[in-house]
């Protein structure tokens, strides 16, 4: 592999932001739908029940069966799991037993009495369970990360619109009251222009242990289903389940895990419906060794006009033997938007700072079920355009996701002298990378065991979605994942 250049600094120094302009980006006109031997297509009427089954059933899907519950004029007509404790357990809690239930995911989709699959699955299935729902004419509420690469979260755009279906992305803090009213006042210029948006993801993240030999699937869980489209390989996990987040081949990091909430947000702020021109990562899994793959702290920077996205992952907290986890602007907060007049803090809400630190306007909070409603609501109205997090928004978040691990997976380590080196200056980079270098030195004192992974710069296509320039090969080869009969993702572009 090629090396990249030591010194890749983006000249944030010297942008001068553009103003931001009130912009809604919505979904185009469908075209025709194909039936491809599935279900015909049924359009719900506005006043129609909406029959729905919810895929994926252990953390995330049981918050989503109790939220459909509460929707009038919704019906929960099936559950599916490839876990039989947990599709039982969730049948008996919620339905006393009396529900339909299923492990294959492909059997929901042969029924006709099911008119929206809602998909907590692992991250690998989220996309080709969205597209398959599609093509049998279902509407979808798929949780984020819409898609576990660049190329099939395009995929479920492509989708979506051939064959007419309505499809939310799971970051459901677009629909949060407070978190509107900000961005209506952000891009109607009440707080001038924006500088940079900031998501920060500081959780907790314990080792995951490490184990000498292959794990054996537990016999309640039918593993050629739950692996899906990757290669059903031996298990290198203590934990079967969840801790695939930090596991390439199914999870994504925290970037994808909880990061992605932030990074939506900040795309949100920055008001950009496209990829941005270059992207670089910084970082690694520090303070333990077990067999996670994934950064549990990194920063990555996507260079967008009219500001940069900063992103941070900390998974460590700030001293070595405690648990206090690092604040920014003086508190634990997820995002951070810097403007002219000032900076927003918050997330679902949040309080508006002027320049010295003193509060202008607090948004209130507002999330409850309006997601879940919303999307109901866009099912009713066959309306793309009233969905608060189309999918294009989706995959657009989520590919932002995989641009910084694309940096990180092609980096090599840095000695520490190098990377000291990288933090002089007064540009963005310098600073987002001496703070991760104060912070991780807590917990690698001297980087003597495992360096910092400086990923290289890499230059990005927004209209193709694809990368450019130096280490473009590389980097393009990991746009697309391999895909294992049965379970292939169909290319619609």
């Amino acid at each position: 592999m090629k090396q990249q250049p030591h010194i890749p600094l983006f000249p944030f120094a010297t942008q001068s932001p553009s103003p931001m302009g009130r912009r809604r980006f919505l979904a185009g006109s469908f075209a025709a739908g194909v039936s491809l031997g599935f279900p015909s297509l049924r359009a719900v009427g506005a006043n129609e029940e909406v029959r729905i089954a919810i895929v994926g059933l252990r953390s995330k899907g049981n918050q989503h069966i109790e939220l459909f519950k509460k929707i009038p004029g919704v019906r929960i007509v099936a559950l599916c799991d490839v876990d039989s404790q947990i599709l039982a357990a969730r049948a008996q809690e919620h339905f006393g037993g009396k529900v339909d239930k299923h492990a294959d995911y492909r059997e929901v989709l042969d029924r006709k009495d099911v008119d929206a699959v809602c998909l907590a699955t692992p991250n690998h299935w989220h996309a080709l369970g969205a597209v398959w729902a599609c093509q049998a004419g279902k509407d979808v509420y798929v949780e984020k990360p819409v898609s576990h690469n660049i190329w099939e979260g395009r995929q479920i755009v492509t989708a979506a619109r051939k064959y007419q279906r309505i499809v939310q992305a799971g970051t459901q803090s677009r629909s949060s009251t407070g978190t509107q009213e900000f961005m209506a006042d952000l891009h109607g210029g009440t707080y001038g222009k924006i500088k940079v948006a900031r998501g920060l993801c500081y959780k907790p993240r314990e080792s995951i242990g490490k184990v000498a030999n292959a794990q054996d699937v537990p016999a309640h869980i039918d593993y050629n289903l739950w692996a899906g489209p990757r290669t059903a390989a031996p298990v290198m996990r203590r934990q079967f389940h969840y801790d695939w987040h930090w596991q390439w081949p199914y999870g994504n990091g925290d970037l994808g895990n909880q990061g992605i909430h932030e990074m939506d947000l900040c795309r949100w702020a920055i008001g950009k419906p496209e990829l941005p021109r270059r992207v670089i990562s910084l970082g690694g899994r520090f303070g333990y060794d077990d067999d996670g793959e994934t950064p549990n702290t990194q920063v990555i920077i996507l260079d967008y006009e009219p500001a940069p996205i900063v992103f941070e992952v900390r998974g460590l907290p700030d001293d070595a033997r405690g648990k206090r986890m690092s604040q920014y602007r003086g508190g634990q907060v997820s995002m951070v938007v810097e403007c002219e007049a000032g900076y927003f803090v918050g997330s679902n809400g949040g309080i508006f700072y002027d320049n010295d630190g003193k509060r202008v306007k607090a948004y209130a909070g507002g999330l409850g079920l309006h997601h879940h409603v919303n999307f109901i609501e866009a099912v009713r109205s066959r309306k793309s355009g009233d969905l608060h997090a189309e999918v294009t928004d989706g995959h657009l978040s989520s590919a932002l996701c995989h641009m910084g691990n694309i940096s990180h997976r092609l980096g090599k380590g840095i000695p520490q002298e190098q990377l000291k080196e990288q933090c002089n200056g007064k540009n963005l980079q310098a600073e987002v990378f001496e703070r991760l270098l104060t912070h991780s030195l807590v917990h690698e004192a001297d980087f003597t065991k495992r360096r910092m992974i400086l990923g290289p710069q890499l230059g990005f296509d927004p209209a193709a979605e694809k990368f450019t320039g130096e280490f473009s090969a590389e980097a393009n080869a990991l746009l697309k994942d391999e895909y294992r009969e049965p379970f292939v993702m169909p290319d619609l572009t």
